[in-house]
């Protein structure tokens, strides 16, 4: 079994690596850090010697980047079982008052990237009867926040494609499903003081990963929200 994880090497995409390979997945992933992808890949290959791990450098908000890891991944496997679109760019800014250029990048990274990787693996999934996407989404694509006001447009531009997906794809075996966690403790929280359990934890999101590819074959979770048990902070 072969996954792909854009965004590998850190918080819910390191979570997402290190439970497919757990689980016997090969896995080929992403980062913009070689050094955080090759301490990886040393972690995986002593874990799991009978596994094949692959890492790249690519950044997800240049779209030559995003297709050379497409073509790097499709290289490394025979067969695309499981895609998860986790790289995201979170700029907090207001509407009104944010930088131009602020909403393009956000898009670029949390909408047309995996955008083209969903179409490039899914053609290939149709073209097996069978495979899974899933995007990590956000609750701030449900309800905007206004702290982060472009970021919510991505992550809700984000939802509305893994619905389009679901429906094209769900007569040719391919599954797809909308991961939408709130506030989870990763880097982006270093150094704060707010208790840890508070938060939402990487392994949470990876685990409900793990759930989903476990179900029958006739069974599609459409979406999974995930919220800190005393709310979003």
């Amino acid at each position: 079994m072969n996954a792909i994880v854009s965004g590998g090497t850190k918080g819910i995409g390191k979570a997402a690596v290190m439970h497919l390979a757990a689980n016997g997945y090969n896995v080929s992933f992403c980062s913009r850090n070689e050094e955080e992808i090759q301490n990886l890949l040393i972690e995986l290959e002593e874990s799991y010697p009978d596994l094949h791990f692959h890492g790249m450098k690519a950044d997800m908000e240049k779209m030559e980047e995003v297709i050379d890891f497409a073509e790097f991944a499709s290289k490394a496997h025979d067969t695309i079982d499981v895609l998860v679109n986790n790289a995201g760019l979170y700029i907090p800014s207001s509407l009104i008052s944010e930088d131009e250029g602020i909403l393009e990048r956000q898009m670029r990274v949390n909408v047309y990237a995996p955008h083209f990787l969903s179409k490039f693996f899914a053609s290939r999934m149709m073209k097996q009867g069978k495979g899974y996407i899933f995007n990590i989404c956000s609750v701030a694509g449900l309800n905007p926040v206004l702290s982060a006001g472009s970021y919510s447009i991505s992550k809700a531009a984000l939802h509305s494609l893994t619905k389009a997906l679901r429906q094209e794809l769900l007569n040719f075996g391919v599954k797809v499903t909308a991961i939408i966690p709130g506030s989870t403790l990763t880097d982006s929280w270093s150094g704060t003081d707010i208790p840890s359990e508070r938060f939402i934890l990487a392994d949470d999101i990876a685990l409900s990963i793990i759930s989903c590819l476990q179900m029958s074959a006739g069974a599609n979770v459409e979406e999974i929200i995930i919220r800190p048990l005393k709310g979003d902070i």
